[in-house]
């Protein structure tokens, strides 16, 4: 995080999180870094549906396609976005290995995972599945796929 932290320092860019099954995770690990409040704007943990519509994720969305969905990771991405007003949202729903008796549709190991990028109007997303190990272990790795894709994002732009 170290490299996107500083590659958004030099490039003049912000950020910003909506997280659902990495609870901050991500946010977590972004202002671990030194200077990072000068690119880190605002992280949000939206477990619940009512709170992704109440921060703007359209419920007719994740009536459509289930709160654990790629398009919801999209509209979490996009929405944290422009409430912050960053340069790039990240927006990030699933299951880690569990079943969530209020949401019974979609598999219980997959994570979706949404990069906006405002500035051009651009989604980048990945779609991975949990290890079978701890929800800690599994957070981890969703942080490190995220920060390899970030980086090659924000790199390029």
């Amino acid at each position: 995080m170290e490299q996107i932290i500083h590659v958004l320092q030099k490039k003049h860019k912000t950020i910003s999180t909506m997280e659902s099954c990495t609870g901050g995770y991500i946010a977590n690990i972004l202002t671990n870094v030194e200077g990072a409040s000068d690119v880190f704007s605002f992280g949000a943990v939206t477990y619940s549906n009512d709170f992704k519509i109440k921060m703007g994720v359209s419920k007719e969305i994740i009536d459509t396609y289930s709160v654990y969905s790629i398009e919801v990771a999209k509209e979490m991405s996009k929405t944290i976005s422009f409430f912050t007003n960053s340069n790039y949202g990240i927006g990030i729903t699933g299951k880690i290995n569990r079943e969530d008796k209020n949401n019974q549709i979609g598999k219980n190991n997959i994570i979706f995972i949404s990069i906006y990028d405002k500035d051009n109007d651009k989604y980048f997303t990945i779609t991975c599945e949990a290890l079978p190990k701890s929800r800690k272990e599994n957070k981890e790795y969703i942080g490190m796929i995220l920060e390899k894709q970030l980086l090659e994002i924000i790199s390029c732009d």
